[in-house]
């Protein structure tokens, strides 16, 4: 069965469902070791002159789960993400993707490895048509190459095939009306669909999604989470960047916590949700108390 099958008839792959047996033994802490990582850092720190943006001691990606990473706004989560898909270099650290060690590897080369990300601002060329758009997602094109771009019959029957593959995922993601249209043309929903969809021309191991539901009309939120929930059922493995907590409770396996640039909870939605360390993060530890309690605590202590 292919996968774009298994994901419409709602059927778990086998690396899926490994994945969720996996997590149900991980340890529900910062820097918890999974059975079969498919993404791992280690002393991954990241300083903008003497501001430290990422201090991430140890984190590991189950493969074909879909982990969240969240946090209050200026944890580090984005720069994050940039480290480990290319985009930004650390100051130290070390990380690998899939056993592959990836400190030198540049952003371009990360994608045709099978990682793969979006951004917070979607990407899109608007001035080329859909089809363009998803066209230019695809590898290891042949027709790249300016001398074979000459001879026609060198890639034509591999464009062909590009084509093929990006009407597919058009109509997967809903967006086979908009086939001709130019980009610029879609909603800012249809946008992010359109950047998943391309996203997977490359026929990624791992989704990096960040903030897939920012500035997305609510119509479209369960329809994006419907495809989040599609690639992981696939065996396809999603980490995705969000502030929308009702979603990461509704389609995620496993959440991660960042603040301050460091990771300080990891676990299932529900033990998130109740973690204090977590509630600290996006409220403060006087969360309950009066202003006239804590000035009263600091006399006590004078």
């Amino acid at each position: 069965m292919t996968g774009d099958a298994t994901a419409q008839r709602g059927i778990m792959s086998d690396i899926a469902i490994e994945a969720k047996r996996a997590l149900a033994t991980a340890a529900a802490e910062p820097g918890s070791a999974k059975p079969d990582p498919i993404l791992e850092a280690r002393d991954m720190v990241r300083n903008f002159g003497g501001i430290l943006a990422v201090d991430v001691e140890h984190l590991e990606v189950q493969r074909g789960s879909i982990t969240a990473l969240i946090g209050p706004n200026g944890a580090g989560k984005t720069t994050f993400f940039n480290l480990l898909t290319g985009f930004d270099e650390p100051t130290r650290g070390w990380w690998q993707f899939d056993g592959h060690q990836m400190s030198d590897v540049a952003a371009h080369r990360t994608a045709a490895m099978g990682m793969v990300r979006t951004f917070q601002l979607t990407k899109s060329l608007t001035k080329l048509p859909v089809i363009e758009n998803m066209k230019l997602g695809a590898t290891a094109q042949r027709g790249e190459k300016w001398w074979n771009a000459l001879v026609p019959s060198l890639w034509r029957d591999q464009e062909h095939e590009i084509e093929a593959r990006a009407d597919e995922l058009l109509a997967r993601f809903a967006l086979g009306h908009m086939r001709d249209e130019y980009a610029g043309a879609l909603s800012g929903g249809q946008r992010k669909l359109l950047e998943m969809a391309r996203a997977l021309m490359t026929q990624p191991r791992l989704v990096m999604l960040d903030e897939p539901m920012a500035g997305v009309n609510p119509a479209l939120k369960q329809n994006l989470n419907d495809h989040i929930r599609g690639l992981r059922d696939e065996g396809v493995t999603v980490l995705f960047v969000e502030h929308d907590m009702d979603m990461v409770h509704d389609v995620s396996d496993w959440v991660v916590v960042m603040a301050e640039g460091r990771i300080i909870a990891e676990g299932t939605p529900d033990q998130i949700s109740n973690n204090p360390d977590v509630i600290d993060a996006y409220l403060g530890s006087h969360q309950g108390t009066s202003l006239l309690e804590d000035l009263e605590a600091l006399e006590d202590l004078g």
